[in-house]
């Protein structure tokens, strides 16, 4: 509200216009929709040739290669039983079966093979690449960066690696990705929620705001952030940093509208509901990718309890022995540690990974033939594309001063979700770590990456002369990324090269 004060007059107290508020709360959409799909469709086609391209090539004489020895074993067994394992694989089914039952789909439709392995893997990366367009055209409402944003993924050799491998990472990335979506279109959702408030006067009716009613777009994060956790426990520090970041939004989005207690508020009346929404749901969806193994008679420590496990009569049996499976999940992954004398040739630390400067080698053939050459080799490394990861440290300060000294919750967002993926593995740096587990923070770096090539593009209204200038330079970089890609392809995707060119990859002595 304004107060008016008039020479040798009272004061006058005047009501902030409804409309600007609403305005400001649910701006007009701004784009052409049916131009928007089309784009994402287009991008999301592309990218879908690029991970499908020679998909079960390579195999190690027919055999999966690298962590794939463990996944893909343990998927034929969720095909054969129906959902579940029922060997134990020398101790090693330590993550729940979700993946593996996505997986056995491929399996099923390919059979025992390179393309069956990896179908779902690839499908899962082509779907992030559609999910991350559409996030990023919201964040920015911009077709353009929405494309560049699918480009850059399909340029990312983190994403292109794992899309094409049959192991588990590719999926946690896709449900985590899809749960960040959600909250999205849930923050919208709550502001245009609130604008109808502000419109009809009753916003502060409580001194908190109104109540905001069942949020779907909520509980659709929740069913990806339970399916996530499905994948694998990682999953748990999303919903931790989820969770928190959607009461934020929420309290930012009332003290827009104009609610005299809007972070109360937020408290009041949304955290209860966040903790149904994102936490509650995640568990029931979680203990839904475990039913072919509750049903099941055969399954990995289904009936241990009477035997390893005494009976607690007011538990549920198959309750008891989920529990006991988890128990021991949980001892093999604390008891995983970096050995003095036999540490893992490809181990690497969390503060090398935004730089991906250990990357991992999955695949070596020595005597490969094709290249054109006597001698030639075949490899697979996982590299994260130099032109976009070494700029991992600059885009997040940058994030970091938007989200601090502009209050811009686009990057704050997306900060959240990145530092969710790789700021947890400070908590135990005995415990043996890889590079891959960054697959999940891949789409994030991306997104910063394309909110800071909007600042460079600059807005819309600009003159021509600063808009042709930043389109330019994002052109080149997107231009550098592309390339830096195609130079990596060989390497990416296991094709025969010879051993010059081999050397002529290794661009870093720690890549070795």
């Amino acid at each position: 509200m304004t107060v008016l004060v008039q020479p040798g007059e009272a004061p006058v107290v005047v009501e902030e216009p409804r409309t600007d508020r609403a305005v400001s709360l649910d701006p007009p959409p701004s784009g052409d929709r049916m131009r928007g799909w089309l784009v994402t469709i287009t991008v999301t086609l592309i990218g879908a040739v690029v991970r499908f391209w020679n998909l079960g090539f390579p195999t190690d004489k027919g055999t999966p290669i690298f962590d794939e020895k463990h996944y893909v074993p343990q998927s034929a067994q969720v095909l054969r039983n129906g959902g579940y394992e029922d060997n134990p694989g020398y101790e090693l089914i330590v993550h729940p079966p979700l993946a593996k039952q996505l997986m056995a789909f491929g399996q099923d439709l390919f059979g025992y093979d390179g393309l069956g392995w990896r179908f779902a893997s690839a499908l899962a990366g082509a779907i992030t690449i559609l999910l991350i367009v559409r996030i990023a055209r919201r964040l920015t409402r911009s077709d353009l960066l929405g494309a560049l944003a699918g480009v850059l993924l399909i340029a990312d050799g983190v994403s292109h690696v794992q899309s094409r491998m049959g192991m588990l990472d590719i999926f946690l990335a896709l449900f985590v990705v899809a749960a960040f979506g959600c909250l999205v279109v849930d923050r919208e959702q709550v502001r245009e929620r609130l604008a109808v408030a502000v419109r009809e006067g009753f916003i502060n009716n409580s001194p908190f705001g109104p109540w905001l009613g069942f949020r779907w777009w909520r509980f659709g994060a929740g069913v990806m952030l339970g399916m996530a956790c499905g994948i694998k426990w990682s999953g748990i520090w999303y919903i931790a940093a989820f969770g928190l970041l959607t009461v934020v939004w929420s309290a930012l989005a009332r003290r827009a509208a104009g609610v005299e207690e809007p972070w109360l508020g937020s408290i009041v009346k949304d955290v209860l509901p966040s903790l149904g929404g994102l936490v509650a749901i995640p568990v029931l969806v979680y203990l839904v990718t475990w039913f072919p193994w509750m049903a099941s008679e055969t399954g990995i420590d289904r009936h241990v309890v009477g035997g390893k496990v005494k009976d607690v009569a007011y538990i549920p049996d198959v309750l008891q022995s989920l529990w006991y499976n988890a128990k021991n999940v949980y001892k093999f992954h604390v008891e995983l540690v970096t050995s003095d004398t036999n540490r893992h040739p490809w181990e690497s630390k969390p503060w090398t990974w935004p730089m991906g400067l250990r990357p991992m080698l999955y695949y070596y053939e020595s005597s490969a033939v094709g290249c054109g050459a006597a001698s030639c080799l075949g490899a697979i490394m996982l590299i994260g594309t130099p032109a976009m990861w070494w700029l991992a440290f600059p885009v997040i300060g940058w994030a970091v001063w938007r989200s601090i000294g502009r209050m811009d919750w686009r990057y704050a967002g997306v900060l959240v979700a990145y530092m969710a993926g790789l700021l947890p593995w400070f908590l135990n740096l005995d415990r043996q770590m890889y590079f891959f587990y960054v697959t999940p923070m891949a789409p994030f770096l991306v997104l910063m990456i394309v909110l800071a090539l909007g600042e460079i593009l600059g807005r819309s209204t600009a003159g021509s002369e600063r808009r042709g200038t930043g389109l330019l330079v994002v052109a080149l970089y997107v231009g550098i990324v592309v390339a830096n890609f195609v130079w990596l392809w060989p390497i990416l995707n296991g094709n025969p090269i010879t051993p010059e060119m081999w050397q002529q990859q290794l661009w870093l002595p720690s890549w070795r």
